[in-house]
C-alpha cells in the first residue's frame, strides 16, 4: 500500500504552500479566503439569530460584559480585524460556538454549568481563540485537501468496482478518524491554552477553566471514546489546562495589578 500512500502525498502537495502559524506557533494550512469566510459567518449568525430563541436582556448584558472585558485586553489590530459579537441563545444543551468574523453565540443550558464571571470567560475566551487562531478555515482547507487527495485515489487508481467501492470507504474512515477528527481536537486543545492566556490578560482568573470542566464533568453524559471524538476527553482537557496554569496565572496576577479587574453582575 506504500504507493497509496505516496500518491496521496502527491495529491496534497500542491496545496500545502498555503500555510500559516497559529497564535501558538503551529504550522497550519489555510486554503480559503478569510474575508470570504467571515462573511459566510456573518450570514450563519444572522440566521442564527432568526431560527432560535434569544435569552432574557440580563443574560445578553452578562455575556457581553464578559466579553467585551476579553476583547478589549486584545492587541489593537486584533481588535479590529473582526466584528465581535456574542449572543445567548435559549437551550438546555450547555454548548457554545464561534464563527468566522468573530461572531459567539452561548446557550443558557451553558450558564447553569459557568456558575462565575470566571468561568464563563474561560468559555468565552475559549470561543474567542478559535477564532484568533482560524480554525474554520484550517477546518474547511483541511477537509478540501483530503477530499481531493481521495479523488485523485479513486480516479488514478481504477478503484470503480464494487472491491474498489469498500476500499475507498475504508480509506475514507481513515481520513476521518486519521486526519480530521484529530485536527478537530487539536483545535479544541488549542483554543483551550489560547483562552486561557486571554482570560488572564482580561483579569478573569484562569484557574476558574478548571473548575468549569468539572462542572462539566459532573453534568455527565455518555461520551464516546477520545479517539472517535471530535473534541478531546474531559480529563485530557483539564491537564492540559494545569499545564499552562503557571503561565496563566503569572498573566492574571500582571493583569490585575494593571488595574484590569472586569465586573460582569451574574443575573
Amino acid at each position: 500500500m506504500r504507493w497509496i500512500h505516496c500518491l496521496a502525498i502527491g495529491a496534497l502537495s500542491l496545496t500545502l504552500t498555503a500555510c500559516a502559524t497559529s497564535p501558538t506557533g503551529r504550522q497550519q494550512l489555510t486554503l480559503v479566503s478569510d474575508a470570504q469566510l467571515n462573511e459566510m459567518g456573518a450570514q450563519a449568525f444572522d440566521q442564527y439569530q432568526q431560527d432560535l430563541p434569544q435569552a432574557d436582556a440580563a443574560s445578553q448584558r452578562y455575556a457581553q460584559c464578559v466579553a467585551e472585558a476579553i476583547v478589549g485586553a486584545l492587541p489593537a489590530e486584533q481588535q479590529r480585524a473582526q466584528d465581535w459579537q456574542i449572543r445567548v441563545f435559549e437551550s438546555e444543551q450547555a454548548n457554545a460556538f464561534a464563527l468566522p468574523g468573530g461572531y459567539m453565540g452561548i446557550n443558557t443550558g451553558l450558564l447553569s454549568v459557568a456558575q462565575t464571571q470566571d468561568q464563563l470567560a474561560a468559555v468565552v475566551g475559549h470561543e474567542i481563540g478559535h477564532v484568533l487562531a482560524r480554525h474554520a478555515n484550517e477546518r474547511v482547507s483541511t477537509q478540501t485537501a483530503t477530499q481531493l487527495g481521495l479523488s485523485v485515489l479513486s480516479s488514478v487508481s481504477g478503484m470503480q468496482g464494487p472491491g474498489g467501492q469498500q476500499m475507498m470507504g475504508a480509506l475514507g474512515l481513515g481520513a476521518q478518524y486519521g486526519v480530521l477528527l484529530p485536527f478537530s481536537r487539536r483545535h479544541e486543545s488549542e483554543a483551550d491554552v489560547i483562552g486561557l492566556r486571554l482570560m488572564a490578560d482580561a483579569g478573569f482568573d484562569p484557574r476558574a477553566s478548571v473548575a468549569l470542566w468539572e462542572n462539566m464533568e459532573a453534568a455527565g453524559g455518555a461520551r464516546p471514546p477520545a479517539w472517535m471524538s471530535t473534541h478531546p476527553s474531559q480529563g485530557q482537557r483539564m491537564a492540559g489546562l494545569q499545564a499552562n496554569m503557571p503561565e496563566a496565572v503569572a498573566r492574571y496576577e500582571q493583569a490585575r495589578q494593571a488595574g484590569r479587574t472586569p465586573n460582569c453582575p451574574r443575573p
